[in-house]
This record gives structure tokens, C-alpha cells and sequence, in this order.
């Protein structure tokens, strides 16, 4: 538990038997802790370098020397503001270290034809979730995303959750929309959850247009192709097309549901989902040409049909879609 302070599992353990029970000698931590003699004395070692000890063993007149600890109360915030001030260093050197790496990135584009190119091309997902790392790395300002697909995969999670936390405590703001069945999903809305007690946040709605990260309002990254993911990206930088992908973002924004809001119902009762899919339908879409673009499962499309055939009092799918045109629904 106090590892961050200097001291390691060992180290510790013997630091709680002589603070529990003053005035141990030797012979008797070794035998309380079951260890050797030269391993205690190592632990006693350092904590007399850590200023944990009251001045060292001292002797008595019965025997061998004894073994006090310092008032913890005393003792500890001493090392744990040391160790605060350790990490601001590093945090400014980091920091420094970031904007070298920043100004080496820009001159080196500078260098290679007056700046960056306005198109790079990523094959693959692997390139893309590369590059994904590297600019969340090096974002300064604000992420957003457009993540349609419902559920998110557990290694897409466990890679992008170090990166997004990093980014949140530099100040970053982290802006996500998903679609609403990612709602359905208890690993997906965990994340989510998680991070928006860190200041991440997210909204939902019912289909979303292609995959979508904007960085700093400098950078954008679109698929090669919107129907399929593993195919790769491409990076713009042209200021018009960064500018067009974070417009397009902020209208979808202020459309969505803040997460933790349930999904408003407009003024004929439908939610967004059901608005969507009757759309879907009324365009000639098929079940499960509609689960796909909606994120759910071919059942939960069919679900949902037979609700709102049932609201419309219709015996079938033909008199469903008249009724909907009647009510004004589509």
C-alpha cells in the first residue's frame, strides 16, 4: 500500500510490526516475520534512509538493541509530499518533453514540403489504431468521435481507456457519440460511465453516419470505406475538410442524448430509435438492412415493429406503413 512512498512490500510489513510493538530487537522481527536476518536488516536499512526509525537501534541495559518506528502522523506526509513534488518534476518534464516533440513533428513537416499533407492514407486497422495512439498523445485541446456500432469490443476498451484518462487529466475535453444500443451493453456503458466521472462526455444517437476523430480542430480521420472498418482511414489536415468534419459533428451533438437521459420522445410518443426505424423502413430498407445501420440485432429490429404495429392498431405490415403515413409518423 505505501509503495508510492519508497517503501516496498517487505519494507512495510516491517515497518507495521515495529510501529504496532516498540522496543522489538532483531532476533524477534525475524522471528515474528518468518525471514531471514539479513533481509530484515536490509528492510531496517531502509527505513532508517526513509527517516521512518527514531534515530537508528538504540541499546538497553537488558540486551541487544531495540527498534522504535516515528509517529507515523509525522513521518509519512513528510514522504508523501516528497514524493508529490517528485511527480510535479516529472509532470514538467513531460510537458516539456511534449512540446519538443510537437515542434520536431511541425519542422519536420515544414521541412518535407511547407507543411503537412493535406491527405495521408492509413491501410488497415492496425495503421489506424496506431495513429489513433499517437494523436491522443498529442492532443492539446478537444477529441471528438463518432462511434456508430453499438457495443464496443473489450480490446478497443482496454487500449483506449489508459489514453483517454491520460488525455482528461492534461485537460483535454473528450466529446463521444455513440449510438443508442451501445446503451444495451454493460462492459460498453461501464467505460463510458467511468470516464465521465472523470469529465468525458458522451451522448447517443440512433445511427450515426461513418466513424469520425477530430484532434484540436487540426486533424480528422474518416474511413477509406464507411462499410468497412478494417479497411483503413484517411488523415486530413486541410483546414476546409477539418472545419466540415467538426461542423458535422456539432450538429449531431446537439441533436444526441446526453448519456444518463432517457431517449426523448417526440410529439407522436416515438423515441429517436423508433422515429429512425420507421424512416429506415419508409426508404425500403429490410429488417436487417435496418438492424445493422440501427446497431441492434435483426430480433430487437422485429421487436420493435411488432410494438409499434400494435400501438397502430394494424394486422399488417402493409396497413402498419398506411397508418404511419396517416399519423404523420413518416
Amino acid at each position: 500500500m505505501l509503495e508510492v512512498l519508497g517503501l516496498d512490500a517487505r519494507t512495510e510489513l516491517v515497518y507495521r510490526l515495529v510501529l504496532e510493538e516498540p522496543e522489538l530487537r532483531l532476533d524477534e522481527i525475524v522471528a515474528r516475520l518468518g525471514r531471514s536476518e539479513d533481509d530484515v536488516r536490509r528492510a531496517l536499512d531502509q527505513l532508517a534512509e526513509l527517516c521512518l526509525l527514531d534515530d537508528g537501534p538504540r541499546g538497553t541495559e537488558q540486551g541487544p538493541p531495540v527498534f522504535r518506528a516515528l509517529d507515523p502522523a509525522a513521518s509519512l506526509p513528510f514522504l508523501l509530499s516528497r514524493r508529490e513534488a517528485e511527480l510535479a518534476r516529472q509532470q514538467r518534464g513531460l510537458e516539456v518533453a511534449r512540446d519538443a516533440m510537437s515542434a520536431l513533428t511541425t519542422d519536420r513537416g515544414r521541412r518535407a514540403g511547407g507543411g503537412f499533407d493535406v491527405i495521408k492514407r492509413l491501410e488497415g486497422l492496425d495503421a489506424v489504431r496506431e495513429r489513433l495512439t499517437e494523436l491522443a498523445e498529442l492532443a492539446r485541446t478537444e477529441c471528438l468521435s463518432l462511434l456508430p456500432g453499438g457495443a464496443q469490443s473489450p480490446d478497443t476498451l482496454e487500449a483506449s481507456g489508459p489514453l483517454d484518462r491520460r488525455a482528461l487529466e492534461r485537460g483535454v475535453r473528450l466529446r463521444s457519440i455513440y449510438q443508442d444500443s451501445f446503451r444495451n451493453d454493460p462492459s460498453t456503458l461501464r467505460y463510458v460511465n467511468r470516464l465521465g466521472l472523470l469529465g468525458a462526455e458522451s451522448r447517443t444517437l440512433p445511427t450515426l453516419p461513418l466513424v469520425m476523430v477530430v484532434v484540436d480542430a487540426e486533424v480528422a480521420l474518416v474511413p477509406l470505406d464507411p462499410d468497412d472498418g478494417r479497411a483503413g482511414a484517411l488523415e486530413l489536415r486541410s483546414k476546409g475538410a477539418v472545419a466540415v468534419a467538426r461542423l458535422l459533428f456539432e450538429q449531431l451533438w446537439a441533436a444526441a442524448t446526453p448519456l444518463g437521459s432517457a431517449p426523448r420522445r417526440d410529439g407522436n410518443g416515438l423515441t429517436p430509435q423508433e422515429d429512425e426505424l420507421l424512416s429506415l423502413l419508409a426508404k425500403g430498407h429490410t429488417d436487417a438492412t435496418a438492424a445493422r445501420r440501427l446497431g441492434v440485432s435483426l430480433r430487437t429490429v422485429r421487436r420493435m415493429n411488432a410494438e409499434l404495429t400494435a400501438r397502430m392498431q394494424a394486422r399488417s405490415r402493409f396497413q402498419a406503413g398506411a397508418e404511419a403515413a396517416r399519423l404523420g409518423w413518416i
